[in-house]
Order: C-alpha cells, then sequence, then structure tokens
C-alpha cells in the first residue's frame, strides 16, 4: 500500500481541523487540483494529510481504511476510475467527505468539479461553426464520470449542428499522453479523417500534439485543434491552443469549504456543485 504522506503545512496559524487528501498525483492537472486545496487549507487553518491512490480502486480503499483508522476529521478524495465502494463505504459510516474533480453519478454525498458536457457541447460548436464537419473526439478512461460526460458533450454539439456521431471519428486515447499519441495516430490513418480534433483533457493533448508534430502537421491551417483543460504551455506552443480552462482554485476552495460545512452540519442536505470553464480562443482551431 502507498505509505501516507508527511502532513502538509499550515505555516504558524492555529490548526481547526486534520483533513485527508485522497487522489493519484501522476499528472499535471492531479497536481494542480492538490495545490488548489492546499491552498484553500491553508487559508482555513486545516492540516492535510496526502495519500497517492494510484487511481486504483484496490490502492484507495486500503489507504482509506488507513485514513479512518488515523481518525482525520474529514476526507477530500478525487474517486479511482470504477470505484464505489469505497464511496459507498465513507457515506454509510458516516464520514465527512467530498468527492472532488472527478463526479459521481450519486446524491449522497457532496462533490465538486468543473461541468463537462456543456464545455465539450461549446468546444464542438465552435468547430461547426467554421464549417467543420468531421471532428474527431479523443476521449479519456473509460468508467470516469468526466469521460462520459465529455463525450456526451461532443454527442451534443454534433447534434446541435446537424451532425451525426460517428464511431470511426472517436479514439480513446486512455487519459495519458501516450495513448493520446496513439489513439491520434488512428483517427488520421483512418477514412475519412478528421478536420478538426477535440481533446478531453490536457494530459492527452501532449501526446496529441506529439503525434501531430511528428507527422508534420501545422495546426490551426492544415488541422484544427481544441481542448478541455489548459496548461501554461499551450499558450506557448505554435500554434497556441484554443482551449476550456478549468476553475481550479475555485474547485479547490469549495472543496474545503464544503468539508468544513457538512462537519459544522452533518445533517444538511448534499451538495453537487459544477464550475464553469472558461473558453479560451486562441490560434489552434484556425481563426
Amino acid at each position: 500500500m502507498t505509505a501516507l504522506s508527511p502532513e502538509l503545512p499550515v505555516w504558524d496559524r492555529h490548526v481547526t481541523h486534520r483533513f485527508a487528501v485522497a487522489m493519484a498525483t501522476s499528472d499535471p492537472h492531479s497536481r494542480k487540483v492538490l495545490r488548489a486545496i492546499e491552498s484553500a487549507a491553508v487559508e482555513a487553518g486545516c492540516l492535510l494529510t496526502l495519500a497517492d491512490t494510484g487511481d486504483s480502486v484496490s490502492e484507495e480503499a486500503a489507504i482509506v481504511r488507513s485514513l479512518r483508522a488515523d481518525r482525520v476529521d474529514g476526507v477530500l478524495l478525487v474517486p479511482a476510475a470504477g470505484d464505489e465502494a469505497v464511496v459507498n463505504g465513507l457515506v454509510r459510516m458516516g464520514v465527512p467527505t467530498v468527492l472532488v474533480d472527478r463526479m459521481a453519478k450519486r446524491t449522497d454525498v457532496d462533490q465538486v468539479g468543473s461541468e463537462n458536457a456543456l464545455a465539450m457541447c461549446t468546444l464542438v460548436r465552435h468547430l461547426t461553426d467554421r464549417r467543420h464537419r468531421k471532428i474527431g473526439l479523443i476521449s479519456g478512461q473509460p468508467g470516469m464520470t468526466t469521460t462520459d460526460e465529455r463525450t456526451k458533450g461532443y454527442k451534443q454539439g454534433l447534434e446541435q449542428a446537424g451532425l451525426r456521431w460517428s464511431s470511426t471519428l472517436v479514439a480513446c486515447g486512455q487519459s495519458t499522453a501516450g495513448g493520446a499519441a496513439a489513439a491520434t495516430a488512428r483517427l488520421l490513418d483512418a477514412w475519412p479523417s478528421p478536420t478538426a480534433l477535440v481533446v478531453a483533457s490536457e494530459s492527452m493533448m501532449i501526446g496529441v500534439q506529439y503525434e501531430l508534430h511528428r507527422r508534420g502537421i501545422r495546426v490551426g491551417s492544415e488541422l484544427a485543434l481544441v481542448g478541455y483543460g489548459d496548461t501554461a504551455w499551450a499558450r506557448t506552443v505554435d500554434s497556441p491552443l484554443t482551449t476550456m480552462a478549468q476553475p481550479i482554485a475555485e474547485v479547490g476552495r469549495k472543496a474545503v469549504q464544503l468539508l468544513l460545512t457538512r462537519i459544522a452540519d452533518p445533517d444538511r442536505k448534499n451538495e453537487v456543485v459544477r464550475l464553469p470553464p472558461k473558453f479560451l480562443h486562441r490560434a489552434s482551431c484556425g481563426c
């Protein structure tokens, strides 16, 4: 089992509560979420204990058992793909819990994350408004709610533009850079090949960019490219990427706020909060 990390500091402020953060920290997006949670916890005078789940359900279950035995006041959990039993156990035992970033299809636990479906629909409509008709999707890891919601938004965007969804224009990038590079290759080698690509996460955008560069495809002029999630390098590449930027700082603040409110009022109604991403129009979409 992954060892629990040392407690994250709250500087010299009075500690009001001790929270556990259970999540995978292997990709840039996850690390940004962690920094946002840590910043919000510092402001609230809360101490954090970090446990890296490795995005594994079994690892997550073992870690949560250890955290409960450690008598933390509450848990901030980014659930692993396919997790139901761990969340069920936390809810059943009345452990104050907030699901962060990855939303679950349930209403018996507090949750906060970015809105996914409408944001992806907006990206697709941006491309259809520029007369693209063969729009490919690099989708994320199966079994994750974020993957399902972003795929749903992609389909909604096509439907609103009067276009049919086609499985030949969708490839799973497994939410990794390597998986996304392979998925991009499959779409570009297929017929008909897309004139535009929508990438469902920033970690996969790295692999997509690699494959396009390897093939000598000029982003913006030869292929339109848009993505969900924003990074610093997205503004500096040639061409800068049109993206939906997630409100990560706001997600971190709301997660800590929800947990503090749950502890203060255990019987209150559960909240499911979706915060809207921001559309950042740059050159990669070709306009």
